[in-house]
């Protein structure tokens, strides 16, 4: 099938919505350090632009056939520190257990970690269901304890159920990585 031409401007998007998430951070951390008792709408509303952009920009991307070497590494990483800072300040807040970052925390210094290690050796890496159905719940779930009075519980089965799915999408990498890099140590 060919693909559609599309003007250099809307070529464009994807990227800029993945730069203005990079932008939105500062904003968050902001609005979320002036809120009273780590509660604050404007934060969640910034949280909120944030998760969409990060759902638009993909799509467009795939739909436009505009994906780029940029949006492949930025957008994960935009994604991951939007939700890193707002695990820090929910904890520095008290409003996340220490646990809570450090699995967050902990998953993302891996791949991180991780993604050093698979690149030069070949492997690429794709998002995969089970990754973006994780980062949909992390967004909701810490959007909802940023918009709800602190001591509210059930946001927080909402983060922990997306904590378990992003962990079990760690764990899927990293499974893919090992078996991609045993597949070629066979070959070679």
């Amino acid at each position: 099938m060919a693909t559609r031409a599309v003007s250099r401007p809307l070529a464009q998007v994807p990227n800029a919505l993945t730069i203005l998430r990079f932008a939105l951070v500062p904003v968050f951390v902001v609005l979320l350090a002036r809120a009273d008792d780590g509660q604050s709408w404007a934060a969640a509303a910034v949280f909120a632009i944030a998760a969409i952009t990060d759902q638009v920009d993909g799509w467009l991307a795939r739909r436009l056939h505009v994906e780029s070497q940029f949006g492949k590494y930025a957008d994960p990483l935009a994604d991951r520190l939007m939700i890193d800072v707002a695990v820090v300040m929910l904890f520095l807040d008290d409003r996340l257990p220490w646990l809570a970052l450090a699995i967050i925390i902990g998953r993302d210094l891996l791949l991180l970690v991780g993604t050093r290690f698979a690149l030069p050796r070949g492997y690429e890496f794709s998002v995969s269901f089970l990754g973006k159905l994780a980062t949909w719940i992390l967004y909701l779930g810490i959007g909802l304890v940023i918009a709800t009075e602190p001591g509210t519980n059930w946001p927080l089965v909402i983060f922990w159920i997306g904590v378990g799915l992003a962990v079990a999408a760690g764990v899927a990498y990293a499974l893919a990585v090992w078996k991609s890099a045993s597949r070629r140590e066979r070959v070679a």
